[in-house]
């Protein structure tokens, strides 16, 4: 089993029952426990800034997926709740975003799938919601989370 931390996000409807559903649809997958959800928080857009707030937190699962289909199964996810990533545009508004932050201590750097996630490290809504979960968290190729996290305040 792998220790894996998936960003939860949502800006349009009911944004905090969109985000508690899916997590609970991810814990009813085979191979997936559900170990801590952070706590959410109101944040603001980034780069596409003319959209409602989004409400943020993240997740840690313990799963035996691959990494790769882990990432089908949180964009399987998105799509029952509304999301097309191919009618958007990058950034805009979203009825749920589930994005693969880390995957154990692994390195992956594929087409369409990148580990650690690239902006990971650049964006205090994630930063904060890992720590949460765990303050000792390592990010592979950037280093501690809390260091990380005192690095954009």
């Amino acid at each position: 089993m792998a220790r894996a931390f998936v960003a939860l996000g949502s800006n349009l409807g009911d944004r905090e029952a969109t985000i508690r559903v899916a997590v609970a649809v991810l814990g009813g997958v085979d191979g997936v426990e559900v170990l801590r959800m952070s706590s959410l928080e109101e944040t603001d857009p980034v780069g596409y800034l003319d959209q409602p707030r989004f409400l943020n937190g993240a997740v840690e699962l313990s799963t035996d997926l691959e990494p790769r289909a882990l990432l089908e199964l949180l964009l399987s996810v998105e799509a029952r709740f509304g999301r097309d990533r191919s009618a958007a545009p990058a950034q805009g508004p979203r009825t749920l975003d589930l994005d693969l932050l880390l995957y154990g201590s692994e390195v992956v750097d594929e087409p369409g799938l990148e580990l650690p996630h690239p902006r990971l490290h650049e964006r205090l809504f994630v930063l904060r919601p890992l720590a949460e979960l765990d303050p000792a968290l390592e990010v592979p190729g950037k280093g501690p989370i809390q260091e990380l996290l005192a690095g954009l305040h």
